[in-house]
């Protein structure tokens, strides 16, 4: 089986590289931790790489908003890496918390769902100024930064990265993850192409578009949304993270199971990023 390198984006205030990289390294892929400013100086770097991972932490302080200086250094210097990534069908895209949060900021995540009708400007001959995005992420409902555990449930869809997941336990923790959807076709229109890909659950692992209460839902996001795919399943964003569970001993309740597993729950994320190119 071929191993693919993995990029693992860096920017000051990411903290979860050294795990990320260190997961795909055990899942049989060659990762290696870039900094954005070395992509910046030598643009034609990304092309020696297979998967792009932009890793959890908080990338420039999420100043503005979670993710969005980070996305907005990468669409104006690095859009070629992107189109790299994203278009060319023959790689993988995986976004991790706050990775998630940029991929979303790019628009890569919801990209083709239809257009909105465009905000307006006033005055007397008003202008277009922007369309308004299919989908966003906001401050969770009770407005403070949350770190749980959380049981996942996957929904049928074209993931690369879920196939053969049905659920998983894994720990989230962020202040800007809940899933707005702009409105309630947007929503419907990725529900029936599979990118709800992976939704927040109780213990009974069923898939359900009604809201769940605090804990379950730990964000209020819409359909108990944790993860979205594009349209493709080889780019992909969650919010909680799979790279803090690839241990069976990193479980909060390792020492109480009766049959320990061979692995944690996350592993099984990386292993079909990297098979995926067998």
């Amino acid at each position: 089986m071929p191993t693919p390198r993995v990029l693992v984006l860096r920017a000051p205030g990411t903290n979860c590289d050294v795990e990320t990289a260190h997961a795909f390294d055990v899942a049989g892929g060659q990762s290696e931790r870039v900094h954005v400013g070395r992509l910046i100086e030598n643009p034609a770097l990304h092309k020696r790489y297979q998967i792009l991972c932009v890793p959890g932490g908080f990338s420039y302080g999420d100043d503005i908003a979670a993710g969005r200086i980070l996305a907005t250094r990468m669409r104006r210097h690095l859009d070629e890496m992107i189109h790299h990534f994203v278009d060319s069908g023959d790689n993988l895209v995986l976004g991790i918390c706050n990775g998630m949060q940029v991929l979303m900021r790019l628009g890569v995540l919801t990209a083709g769902v239809r257009s909105a009708q465009p905000v307006m400007a006033g005055g007397d001959d008003p202008e277009p100024t922007h369309e308004i995005p299919p989908a966003t992420l906001t401050w969770n409902n009770h407005g403070r930064f949350e770190d749980r555990w959380v049981q996942l449930a996957v929904d049928e869809t074209p993931c690369v990265f879920l196939k053969g997941i049905e659920k998983m336990y894994l720990p989230m923790a962020h202040a800007e993850g809940k899933f707005v959807a702009r409105d309630a076709d947007a929503l419907d229109e990725l529900r029936k192409a599979g990118r709800l890909a992976i939704r927040y659950c109780d213990e009974s692992g069923e898939v359900t578009d009604e809201t769940l209460p605090f804990p379950v839902n730990p964000n209020g996001g819409d359909a108990n949304v944790a993860g979205v795919c594009d349209a493709s399943g080889r780019v992909f964003g969650l919010m909680p993270h799979p790279e803090r569970h690839i241990d069976a001993v990193q479980h909060p309740y390792w020492t109480r199971r009766q049959v320990q597993p061979e692995h944690g729950d996350g592993l099984a994320v990386f292993r079909n990023a990297v098979e995926w190119f067998a």
